[in-house]
C-alpha cells in the first residue's frame, strides 16, 4: 500500500513541475539490523522519485555498502542525503543535507524543501547578508543535528533553516534527526523537548528560533571551537 494517498501525490507531483528544474538524487542507506523504519524510508523515497523524471533514489545497506557510508560519513539508519545528481556525466554534489529517520507527519514538508532546495539550485532560500557574509567566511566546518518529532509542528522550520545554511556553505553539514528512533542520541544531547539543535556538540538551541538568534548560536560554536588567540 502506497505511503503517499492519491490526492497527496497529485499535490506533490505538481509542486515538484513548478521548482524542479535539475536533477536531484535520494541516497538511502537502510541496515538490516535494529532500523526501525528502514522499509518506509525506502518506499517513501520511491514514491517521491515516481513523481518526477529528474528525481532518482540509489539504495545501499550499512553493512555492505561501506564506501558509500564513508563517503557521506553517515552513522546510522534509516539515512538519506539529497544530493545534486551528476547522472553519470558528471560527480553528484553533497551540500550536506542528511535526514535520519523517517520524514513522516509534520517533517514531511522538510523533505519536500530538501528536494525543491536542490531541485532548484537554491532558489527557494532567503538568508539575511549577516548570515550568507558569515558562512562564506567560515573557516572551520559546522555541523548541525536538529531533533525532532513527526507530531511537532515547529520543527520543520528549524530543520529547513538547518538544511538552507548547509546548502548555502560547503562547510555545514545539517542532519534531521528523529528523536523517538534514536532515543540514545536524544538522551546524549539531553532532548526533551523539541525542536533542539545541536551544533558541533558544545551549543544547543531550543525552539524554532529566528535566523538572526541561529546566526548568533553558529557563531557561539564556532568561537568555542577556535583556538584561544595569544594575548
Amino acid at each position: 500500500m502506497p505511503l503517499l494517498s492519491p490526492d497527496d501525490a497529485k499535490a506533490v507531483q505538481q509542486q515538484f513541475e513548478e521548482n524542479i528544474s535539475r536533477p536531484v538524487k535520494m541516497i538511502v542507506v537502510t541496515s538490516q539490523q535494529n532500523c526501525m523504519y528502514c522499509k518506509e524510508v525506502k518506499m517513501l523515497a520511491e514514491e517521491l522519485a515516481d513523481l518526477s523524471d529528474l528525481i532518482a533514489v540509489e539504495a545501499y545497506d550499512m553493512q555492505q555498502d561501506k564506501a558509500i557510508v564513508e563517503l557521506y560519513n553517515l552513522d546510522k539508519t534509516p539515512a538519506m542525503v539529497v544530493v545534486a545528481d551528476g547522472r553519470g556525466d558528471e560527480p553528484d554534489t553533497d551540500f550536506g543535507i542528511r535526514f535520519y529517520g523517517i520524514p513522516s507527519g509534520y517533517e514531511f514538508m522538510s523533505m519536500l524543501d530538501a528536494l525543491n532546495t536542490v531541485g532548484s539550485n537554491g532558489k527557494n532560500i532567503q538568508l539575511m547578508p549577516e548570515t550568507r557574509q558569515f558562512l562564506d567566511n567560515l573557516t572551520q566546518d559546522i555541523h548541525m543535528q536538529v531533533f525532532i518529532t513527526p507530531t511537532c509542528p515547529h520543527c520543520p522550520r528549524a530543520v529547513m533553516l538547518a538544511h538552507h545554511l548547509a546548502y548555502a556553505s560547503p562547510r555545514v553539514t545539517s542532519d534531521m534527526v528523529e528523536a523517538m528512533e534514536f532515543q540514545e542520541l536524544s538522551n546524549k544531547y539531553s532532548v526533551y523537548g523539541v525542536p533542539r539543535s545541536v551544533i558541533n556538540e558544545t551549543v544547543h538551541q531550543e525552539g524554532a528560533v529566528p535566523e538572526p538568534m541561529m546566526l548568533q548560536k553558529l557563531k557561539e560554536a564556532v568561537a568555542v571551537s577556535s583556538p584561544a588567540t595569544p594575548v
